[in-house]
């Protein structure tokens, strides 16, 4: 991807944007650190994004991952991050009853289900220790928003029409308000920019899931909100149900989605209504 690195700071507030794994990781907020210590901590963030890509990209012929996918390499010859991935994969799995698989059609390992938002998360987990804890992250829509929010509009999130950004109808489906909620973090999935990139790991050949055009989760965890995307893309318009029974069986960690249908209909969470950020006016 071809983009500069982006830093602005000015009277305490900075955005810092770099591209990694194939998107645009956004961090910005208010910072109590100086110019420089602020872009330093931003720079450390992306460096654990940068070598979790080093790791985990299927694109760099030479990454672990890829060699692992080539059969030159074991699971346990790999470095132990690997292994940690592909256990909390086989996790999540269960967790979303196999609608969430981190195996290609073509059976190999393939976690970009869950290991940007991993990667993404562990990033923002750092700059929150260095003391940045009034900040939000986007990596390319998938949407981090840390307890220390001080302005109310950055508690406001945009989910975009499930077309291409070119398109030229794109623009704003509706706004969500996460002040006062337990939730945290926005992930979306879809096939308006990728296409038909999600499986339906269910499917007698792992066919492309196709009955859903976009899905958008909200949860507590970045993590979660993402593999739950992923689920739920390819679980169809049936993963509704099976989150109203999962939120009715864990009503301490809700999660809440809104499903776009391929023939234009919409279907949500009963908690996701509440969700919909009110007129200002």
């Amino acid at each position: 991807m071809d983009f500069e690195t982006q830093y602005q700071f000015a009277q305490g507030r900075f955005a810092y944007a770099e591209a990694a794994m194939g998107t645009v990781f956004v961090f910005q907020g208010a910072s109590p650190l100086s110019d420089a210590d602020t872009r330093g901590r931003c720079e450390q963030a992306m460096a654990i994004i940068h070598e979790a890509d080093r790791i985990f990209s299927l694109y760099k012929p030479e990454s672990p991952l890829s060699r692992l996918a080539r059969g030159e390499v074991s699971v346990a010859e790999c470095p132990p991050v690997v292994s940690e991935v592909w256990d909390a994969c086989e996790q999540w799995e269960k967790i979303t009853e196999g609608w969430f698989s981190a195996f290609t059609p073509q059976h190999t390992f393939d976690p970009s289900g869950l290991v940007k938002t991993w990667a993404a998360r562990a990033a923002v987990e750092h700059l929150v220790a260095c003391g940045l804890t009034d900040i939000s992250m986007n990596a390319g829509g998938d949407i981090w928003l840390s307890d220390g929010l001080q302005i109310e509009r950055d508690w406001r999130v945009a989910l975009s029409k499930p077309v291409s950004i070119a398109a030229e109808d794109a623009g704003v489906l509706t706004v969500i308000d996460l002040r006062q909620t337990q939730f945290r973090a926005v992930c979306t999935s879809g096939s308006a920019e990728r296409g038909q990139h999600i499986w339906n790991p269910k499917a007698p050949g792992r066919e492309s899931a196709s009955e859903l055009i976009q899905v958008t989760v909200v949860a507590r965890d970045l993590v979660e909100a993402d593999v739950w995307a992923t689920a739920a893309f390819a679980h169809g318009s049936a993963a509704i149900k099976q989150l109203d029974d999962y939120n009715l069986a864990n009503p301490e960690k809700p999660v809440h989605a809104l499903a776009i249908h391929s023939d234009g209909g919409m279907y949500a969470t009963p908690g996701f209504e509440s969700l919909i950020a009110k007129d200002e006016r």
